[in-house]
């Protein structure tokens, strides 16, 4: 496993992140256990989760499975970097209540003392806000992490979907209050959505945040959909069903697979080693629903581009440029 700092901290996670989002909706408590020991034992040592994982009226359900594999003990707490996420509304439907979502101070703190709970842990190493809050200033923010940080039931505050703007108003608060500010960074970034690079890029790298890209295979667009299509008749779904529906992006996509072919690649293996080369990026969020799935995820580590490649992926995805230039003279 090769590992890097997150952003400008001192802490230190593995390249690939481990993604829960499926445990529970799709993979069961064992499976998802079995896939947490599997990254462990390959030395993957960050996984991601949020407080909402789970769904519908099982919200929660994702960090309960990760509290009932730490149980098991054997160092599994020690050996993981925890991240999760406060944001969505943790009500059931039907139950809606006041400050039961967003980045109030006090829903900030009902939702840690609850993630700590269902994860069965006395600390959380990145909680990460979920999305921008229109409506809580970053000062009643920050003074609710700063409680927390003391407390000892967080170590640093990360960000989700946030964008460059907001990035920048959060840490220029936190530095007046004397505090660390942002570490981290997720964000919607792979080969075919990379408007990432035009401003929450640029803004992650200018305040020390390490960026960790979420759908990094663009839900499947990236992992092959025409060649399984065509060999084994699996059709795409969901977001990858929808986007193929455009003849454009089918075309690109195409032109995608056949390069990878001619150099005799996998496309999922190369979406995931094209983020490790990006500059910023700490490690995308890989979420298995199996082990195999994890193994290919892993085998992306050791995958080299070469510069031939590298320009093709260029050429058939080709970036924004950069900011300002992309957009002004």
């Amino acid at each position: 496993m090769k590992y890097t700092q997150l952003g400008r901290t001192g802490l230190k996670v593995s390249r690939l992140v481990l993604g829960t989002m499926n445990f529970g909706p799709q993979t069961d408590e064992p499976t998802s256990h079995a896939i947490l020991d599997a990254a462990l034992d390959a030395g993957l040592n960050f996984v991601d989760t949020a407080n909402v994982y789970g769904w519908g009226e099982n919200k929660g359900r994702t960090e309960e499975i990760i509290g009932t594999w730490f149980a098991q003990g054997g160092g599994r707490r020690e050996k993981t970097v925890l991240a999760t996420k406060v944001y969505a509304s943790m009500s059931r439907e039907g139950e809606t209540w006041p400050n039961e979502d967003r980045l109030s101070a006090l829903n900030i703190r009902r939702a840690v003392e609850a993630s700590l709970k269902r994860l069965q842990t006395d600390y959380i190493d990145v909680y990460q806000f979920h999305h921008i809050d229109r409506l809580t200033p970053f000062e009643e923010v920050w003074q609710a992490v700063d409680v927390l940080i003391q407390q000892g039931k967080i170590l640093y505050a990360g960000s989700s979907n946030f964008p460059g703007y907001k990035i920048a108003q959060a840490n220029e608060t936190a530095a007046r209050r004397g505090m660390v500010g942002l570490v981290s960074e997720q964000c919607l970034y792979n080969l075919a959505e990379r408007r990432a690079e035009m401003e929450v890029i640029p803004a992650a790298q200018e305040y020390g945040l390490g960026v960790i890209p979420w759908s990094p295979l663009h839900g499947g667009l990236l992992g092959g959909v025409i060649k399984k299509e065509v060999e084994g008749g699996r059709r795409a779904s969901g977001r990858s069903a929808d986007a193929l529906a455009n003849s454009t992006v089918r075309a690109q996509v195409q032109a995608y697979e056949d390069l990878l072919d001619k150099h005799g690649l996998e496309p999922g293996e190369v979406g995931l080693a094209w983020l490790l080369t990006r500059p910023g990026v700490t490690g995308p969020i890989v979420g298995p629903r199996t082990a195999e799935q994890l193994d290919g995820a892993l085998r992306a580590l050791e995958l080299e581009l070469s510069e031939e490649v590298l320009a093709g992926l260029e050429e058939v995805f080709p970036g924004p440029g950069p900011s300002p230039e992309a957009f002004a003279w």
